[in-house]
């Protein structure tokens, strides 16, 4: 389960994200709206872990800091950071990002078989951007998840692309739903009308009354009937700066021992070179 206590971001001239608490478990689907774009993908960064936040914190499990969230989880298709680069065609992606999975080089699989073993032989020649907003999902899901670490997918604004809501929803749902169980989080401008999970809004505390705060995680985590867990903790903060870049991270994270974090897997070659977001 990811677990985000209080989170919050700051821009240069005020509050990208203010303090947002939510928990997102393993094999479903959570559905998060936010009111602007600005704040979708600060909240999308956050939670994966790819920004460092203002206030607050996340876990994975029992593990907390940016540190672990960032090895499993992926950000995917978030809007001028990590959105696959238009002129790319799909075999040209896929490839790049299979140049990028950790492992030596000769165990990389083909961009063709890779494809093909996900029925998507179809798109190779495609233009990323032209390719149907079902099949961009899919594809990208796909990519996220050929990194066997990552548990995590948080999709900023699937809902832009001009899908159904039914359509998105049900794509995503199989994603949580498939052989891995990862935790997928879709954060989105509105919650559909017909969407009856698990859902949560963005700048608000989303966690059950009583619910232990995140912040310093330790020990076992317990499920309540609802599919939560609550935490024993002690104090651990994450504030800071703002923008954490795979390669530029250097702050320690003092419940993990100030080990480095490998570079998680996203859904293009661009996936690592965020920027910070302005208000």
């Amino acid at each position: 389960m990811l677990l985000a206590d209080s989170l919050a971001i700051d821009g240069h001239h005020g509050p990208l994200l203010r303090p947002t608490s939510l928990a997102a478990p393993a094999a479903e689907l959570t559905v998060v709206s936010a009111p602007t774009q600005e704040a979708r993908t600060a909240l999308a960064l956050g939670l994966s872990a790819r920004m460092k936040s203002d206030g607050g914190s996340v876990a994975w499990d029992s593990e907390a800091g940016p540190h672990a969230v960032r090895r499993v989880s992926a950000l995917v298709d978030s809007p001028e950071i990590n959105e696959p680069e238009r002129h790319l065609r799909v075999k040209d992606l896929v490839a790049e990002d299979l140049a990028l999975q950790p492992g030596p080089f000769w165990a990389t699989v083909s961009a063709s078989r890779w494809l093909e073993s996900h029925r998507l032989e179809h798109l190779a020649r495609d233009w990323v951007d032209a390719i149907p907003a079902e099949d961009r999902l899919h594809l990208l899901a796909a990519l996220s998840l050929q990194d066997s670490n990552v548990k995590v997918l948080v999709f900023d604004s699937p809902d832009r692309h001009g899908l159904p809501d039914a359509d998105w929803l049900r794509i995503l749902a199989d994603v949580a739903g498939g052989r891995r169980h990862p935790a997928v989080i879709a954060v989105v401008q509105r919650i559909p009308d017909a969407w009856d999970g698990r859902t949560a809004v963005a700048e608000t505390d989303n966690l059950p009354h009583g619910f232990t705060a995140l912040t310093g995680l330790t020990g076992s985590a317990e499920v309540d009937g609802e599919g939560r867990e609550d935490e024993s903790r002690d104090d651990e903060g994450d504030p800071g700066q703002q923008h954490d870049g795979e390669n530029q991270d250097e702050d320690q994270d003092e419940n993990r021992g100030g080990s480095e974090a490998r570079p998680a897997t996203t859904a293009h070659s661009t996936a690592d070179s965020e920027s910070e977001t302005t208000a």
